[in-house]
Formats: C-alpha cells, structure tokens, sequence
C-alpha cells in the first residue's frame, strides 16, 4: 500500500457570515496546550521490565522517600523524573557491572491518588487518571454541590519540601487572540483540589 504524501491546507478566509454574526472574523482554534510527561513521586506502582532478566522485571512501588528498591542495583530515584529518565537510571545502574547492554523499560502500572475537597459531591481520594484535567477531577468526585463556586478551584501540590497553592480555572478560558496561547490546567502531579462555596 502506498502511502500518501500530506498535505497542509491553509485554514479559510475569514467569511462575510462570520463579521456579520459575531461582529469579527470567527476566532482561530487553537489546540490546548498540555503538561509535560508526567512525573513519578510517592504512591506510584511501577512496572519495571528489563530484557531477558525475568528475576530483576517486576513491579516497584516508589516508596516515601522516591526511589525505587531493586535487586542488585538498590535504591534508585524516581520523584520528579519521568518513566524514560527512571529507565535510563535504572539501565545505567545495571550498566556499572552487573549487565553488558541492559534495555529497560518502566510503565506506570497505577498512578498515586489525588485528593479533592470541599463543594463537590463526594469529597475524598481517586486515582489519578492519565491527562486529567481540574473539569475530569470535579467530574469524577460526582460534579459540583449547588453552593459551590464553579468558576476557579484552590489547587495545592508538591513543589519540593513546601506545597504550592495556585488558583486555577475549571473549564478552558475562551477563545484568545490568535497569538496567544491557551493555559490549560493538569492535575498530573495535584495532591489537593478544593472547591469553595460562594
């Protein structure tokens, strides 16, 4: 089968219909920008598996401190890298006299839990799922009460020994000008969220 060459089409000129209805040309859509990889931390369970070493794959948990423990090699740190940083530590690790051409790769089996609180319908501890967003959060905690306030919510994470408190907002914030760029709130690496009331 042939492959098609791709081609980049040039998006249309702004219509008549558009300035008419909305009074301007319609506004560009611009994809959301998203959060870097995710990033380990206590909580997480991990699959570490290592090529043709059936004894050393197996499934880690990041314990208090961020490391891993593994046959052989110890503790290896994993808060705050990503899963191809942890597999590069780890291959180093075993590099060092232990395997000649180590090929590792490490998945996250479980992600640590997220807590939220406050105005929603069933406060308390989920599991974190892959590219979440603060909408999906409240989403999966049952929605808003009726006196809570939907616009923004408190969000509190780790940032080295302190937590970090930013306010950020529920939905995406409407449509910007062509040349600036979308925020988007992740929840990757959230401990809290909590929703006040009006």
């Amino acid at each position: 089968m042939r492959k098609q060459p791709v081609v980049a089409v040039a998006p249309p000129p702004p219509s008549e219909l558009d300035v008419l209805a909305y009074g301007r040309p319609a506004p560009a859509i611009v994809p959301p920008a998203y959060e870097a990889a995710y990033t380990l931390d206590s909580g997480d369970k991990l699959r570490v598996v290592i090529y043709g070493q059936d004894g050393l794959s197996n499934s880690y948990a990041v314990d208090a401190a961020g490391s891993i423990t593994m046959p052989l090699i110890g503790a290896v740190p994993a808060r705050g890298h990503t899963t191809a940083q942890l597999s590069s530590e780890v291959a180093a690790k075993l590099r060092n006299g232990y395997i000649r051409e180590p090929h590792v790769a490490v998945e996250v089996e479980a992600y640590r839990p997220f807590f939220i609180l406050g105005e929603v319908t069933f406060p308390g501890q989920y599991p974190y799922v892959a590219n979440m967003t603060v909408e999906t959060a409240v989403a999966i905690a049952g929605g808003f009460t009726p006196r809570a306030f939907r616009q923004t919510v408190n969000v509190s994470r780790p940032s080295g020994e302190r937590a970090m408190r930013l306010v950020a907002p529920v939905a995406a914030p409407p449509p910007q000008p062509a040349n600036s760029r979308p925020v988007r709130a992740s929840v990757s690496t959230i401990r809290y969220i909590h929703s006040s009331c009006l």
